[in-house]
């Protein structure tokens, strides 16, 4: 990392969190309301992500400095880098035809002043890296910046023998060697044991990081195995850059995201597919979420992605105020490092960002047209500024219905009420919190809703029908 230091410490604070948990007697089994928030380094104002999937690099520049810094946000993640093959639909972003930093959202000066940008505003650039595979097989023709490209030869970068020997599409996904060296939907399988190959993919993500780019979300690690991808880390200038890794575990299938923890973090999907399950149930079994899973300080967590919220795996915007419950959630829990999602409405699950051609995307606009704009709610903004006021808690003073209405406090820093039912819910609350009143930071922006807690930490209100209630003590009155 040659600009800032603080994604880096994220993985070399392993041991000190490690240290940290047994001074305080919080063991791997633990019920995750008795353990304390991971400690990982702040950038700026906090350490939440915001995936702003299929933004130009302008929008993102503009967005870092009027609403993502301001909100807090500790790190924007950004859609694919690099050029790739032509089309309307998002995941033509996931085909590469070279590592150029030309791509349908823009261009290499385009990327390089939005990192710049975000920098200024207090946040880091964390880029969805594609280093499993290039364009799928059987096509041929230019990327969206003039790259020759067909099967075995995408001119500058790859040749037939940089892939892999199996030509066939991955049929079980049980059988290892399948998922990691055949063709993932008849993408061309990089041979990442190849030490060439290695080095070409550590030098486009050093080409990365020399812009200020932060650190990486590595796509489709499943599909590469652990070892190739902590060697090519380890080919990297600066081998301790952060990296998260895609790795969708599900049962029957011997490829585990644990794998990966010796390069970065990884995602928790099962977390995601908790949460739908909750929701669509019983919010009360929400206490015990990530346990027998990831490690609380190495799992990234989130209520939806690009994926899930095509494929039903997860919730999604359609899903309304219950939505809006699970990422008040996601922003009030210690587990996990949480990334908000921002996309764009759509009815065909491939289709592209709202006026997106063959070569190009038009610039966000929130407000008007498709895009969800969900780091604009004043939900979201207020339940960012409460995981930052909140860092480093526990949960206390867990109290629930044995339904769907549930109520937890984050030491004497916090305390969150979340009514998942289709009435409203009036009743008094326990807190650790000091006496005072309080700004409800879901309710209202600017602290036109308020709640006053009393001498002894009781407080009485009215959540709404698939509501909630939020106060901390970095937004009094």
């Amino acid at each position: 990392m040659t600009r800032r230091s603080h994604a880096p410490r994220r993985l070399l604070a392993t041991l000190t969190t490690i240290a940290t948990a047994l001074t305080l007697g919080l063991v791997a089994g633990a019920p995750a309301a008795e353990r304390a928030e991971a400690a990982t380094p702040r950038h700026g104002d906090g350490d939440v992500i915001l995936n702003l999937f299929q933004w130009t690099w302008d929008s993102v520049a503009a967005e870092c400095r009027d609403v993502i810094g301001p909100a807090g946000f500790g790190y924007v993640q950004v859609s694919p880098p690099m050029e790739h093959i032509r089309g309307t639909q998002w995941w033509t972003s996931y085909q590469p035809v070279s590592y150029r930093i030309e791509s349908k959202l823009g261009t290499r000066s385009e990327f390089a002043a939005m990192v710049a940008a975000c920098d200024a505003a207090g946040v880091g650039v964390i880029a969805d890296a594609v280093v499993n595979h290039m364009a799928g097989a059987g096509q041929s023709g230019t990327g969206v910046a003039g790259t020759e490209f067909s099967d075995d030869h995408f001119a500058g970068t790859y040749g037939a023998a940089d892939f892999n020997d199996c030509r066939t599409d991955i049929s079980d996904y049980t059988d290892r060697y399948q998922v990691q060296h055949c063709r993932l939907v008849s993408l061309q399988d990089l041979r990442t044991g190849s030490g060439s190959v290695r080095d070409r993919i550590a030098a486009y993500l050093d080409d990365l990081v020399s812009l200020g780019v932060d650190g990486f979300r590595i796509d489709a690690s499943k599909h590469v195995p652990a070892s190739d991808l902590e060697a090519i880390k380890a080919r990297m200038r600066n081998p301790g850059v952060f990296w998260v890794h895609e790795v969708i575990g599900a049962a029957g299938e011997p490829i585990r995201p644990s794998e990966y923890l010796g390069s970065g973090d990884s995602h928790e999907f099962e977390y995601a597919r908790r949460l739908r399950h909750d929701f669509d149930g019983q919010i009360k079994n929400l206490r015990y979420i990530g346990d027998g899973t990831l490690p609380w300080d190495r799992a990234g967590v989130f209520v939806d992605n690009h994926d899930t919220e095509r494929n039903g795996e997860s919730m999604n915007y359609r899903w309304g105020a219950k939505y809006v419950l699970a990422n008040t959630f996601l922003l009030s829990w210690p587990y996990g490092s949480p990334t908000v999602y921002s996309g764009y409405e759509f009815s065909d699950t491939d289709a592209g960002a709202p006026g997106a051609t063959a070569t190009s995307v038009p610039d966000a606009t929130c407000g008007a047209g498709r895009w969800t704009c969900t780091q604009r709610w004043t939900e979201i903004r207020g339940m960012v500024g409460f995981h930052n006021a909140v860092s480093g808690t526990e949960v206390t003073n867990w109290w629930d219905d044995g339904d769907n209405l549930v109520a937890y406090g984050r030491g004497a820093k916090g305390y969150v009420v979340l009514n998942n039912t289709g009435s409203t819910v009036q009743r008094s609350f326990q807190t650790s919190l000091p006496a005072g009143t309080y700004c409800d930071v879901v309710a209202a922006a600017d602290c036109s809703v308020q709640r006053t807690v009393d001498g002894d930490g009781w407080f009485t209100a009215s959540i709404p029908a698939y509501g909630a209630l939020a106060i901390h003590v970095g937004a009094r009155a």
